[in-house]
C-alpha cells in the first residue's frame, strides 16, 4: 500500500472546478435544444445570465464563477 502524500495546487483544483461546471452547463444547454457555444459566448460577452437556461441549475452554476476566471481557463486551455 502506498502512503505517499499527493500534493495538489489550488490552481489545479480551481481549473478542474471551472472545467466541470462548464461541461455541466454545456450539457444542460444542449439537452434543452440550445446551441451551447452561442449561449455561453453571449453570457461571457454580455454578463447577462439570461443567456443560460436555469435547467439543471445551469445558470446558478455558471454565475457562481467569475467570468474572468472562465475566460482565464479557456485561454489557458486553448493557448497554453
Amino acid at each position: 500500500m502506498n502512503y505517499d502524500t499527493t500534493l495538489y495546487s489550488i490552481e489545479e483544483f480551481d481549473q478542474a472546478l471551472v472545467e466541470a461546471i462548464l461541461k455541466e452547463v454545456f450539457s444542460a444547454l444542449q439537452e434543452r435544444g440550445y446551441d451551447p457555444i452561442t449561449q455561453m459566448a453571449g453570457y461571457l460577452m454580455s454578463g447577462d445570465p439570461g443567456y443560460i437556461s436555469s435547467y439543471k441549475d445551469a445558470r446558478k452554476k455558471i454565475v457562481s464563477i467569475d467570468r474572468s476566471r472562465i475566460l482565464d481557463f479557456l485561454l489557458r486551455k486553448t493557448l497554453a
